[in-house]
C-alpha cells in the first residue's frame, strides 16, 4: 500500500494538529503510527479513514486521492473498517445485531445474509456462544474482538485500529494483540495507533513515529527501533522502553 500527504493542514479551534505534512509511504501490509499523546496520531488516522478531511493539502491513498464531498466519503468509508479504543459498540443490541445493523443498513446487505456473515465472523473470532449478550456482559478483549469482526464483516481493504487496546487490561491486551496479527498474517492491510512497542517492532511493516503535528521520522520496524536518526524519536523511545 501507498499512502502520500501533500502540505496536509489540519487545526481544531484555531491550533493546527497536523502542520503542513508532506510525507510518502509504502508498506507491505501493517503501518504503525507511534508517539505521544496530543502529537497527531489520532487526527492523521481520521484523515486516512475518510472521517475528516483536510484543511489544506491533499491525502493519496494507492495513488487516489481521498475525496471531500459527503457522498463519495460515504463511499469511500465502505472499502474501510474502523476499530476505537473505546469499542463504539451499540450498549443496547446483542454482539450478533451490532454486526448486522451496519451490514444491513450501511453496506445495503439483506438481513439474512447479514446474519449469517456476522454469524461467521463471530466463529472466526472465537465468539461462539456470545452472539446473544449486550456488551456490558462481555470481558473487555470479548467486546473489542466484536468490534473487529464489525469493521471486517464487510471485507474492508483497509483495516484502521485506533489504540485498540488503551481500554484492556495486560491478558486481554495480549489477546486482542494477537488477534490483530492473526489478521496481518492473513494479508490483511491494517493500519494502527498504538503504544504497544513490543507489538509494532514485531508486525509492522513500517512505523512512523508523529509528534508536534508531523511525521518527524518513518522506516521499517527493525531500522526504527535499532537506530532511531531524530532525537525526538530516541527520547520517545529511550521514556517508554526504560522499564
Amino acid at each position: 500500500m501507498n499512502i502520500s500527504l501533500d502540505g496536509v493542514v489540519k487545526a481544531f479551534g484555531g491550533q493546527r494538529v497536523l502542520d503542513s505534512v508532506n510525507w510518502q509511504a509504502c508498506f507491505e501490509h501493517t503501518l504503525a503510527l507511534v508517539g505521544p499523546s496530543g502529537g497527531g496520531k489520532s487526527t492523521l488516522m481520521r484523515l486516512l479513514a475518510g472521517l475528516d478531511t483536510p484543511d489544506e493539502g491533499r491525502v493519496l491513498i494507492d495513488g487516489l486521492e481521498l475525496p471531500r464531498d459527503e457522498n463519495a466519503l460515504r463511499a469511500y468509508r465502505c472499502g474501510t473498517g474502523i476499530v476505537f479504543q473505546s469499542f463504539n459498540l451499540f450498549p443496547h443490541l446483542s454482539a450478533l445485531e451490532n454486526i448486522i445493523l451496519p451490514l444491513v443498513h450501511v453496506h445495503g446487505v439483506e438481513r439474512v445474509r447479514a446474519r449469517e456473515i456476522a454469524s461467521s465472523h463471530l466463529e472466526r473470532f472465537r465468539l461462539e456462544g456470545q452472539g446473544h449478550k449486550q456488551p456490558a456482559l462481555l470481558s473487555g478483549g470479548q467486546r473489542q474482538r466484536v468490534a473487529i469482526a464489525r469493521a471486517l464483516a464487510h471485507n474492508p481493504k483497509i483495516l484502521l485500529l485506533d489504540e485498540p487496546t488503551s481500554a484492556l487490561d495486560p491478558e486481554m491486551t495480549s489477546e486482542v494483540l494477537d488477534l490483530i496479527g492473526e489478521l496481518r498474517d492473513a494479508g490483511q492491510w491494517i493500519i494502527l495507533v498504538t503504544h504497544e512497542m513490543g507489538f509494532a517492532r514485531h508486525t509492522a511493516d513500517l512505523v512512523a513515529f508523529v509528534d508536534k503535528g508531523g511525521i518527524l521520522e518513518s522506516a521499517p520496524a527493525s531500522e526504527f527501533f535499532a537506530s532511531p536518526v531524530k532525537v525526538e524519536t530516541r527520547r520517545f523511545l529511550e521514556k517508554i522502553l526504560k522499564y
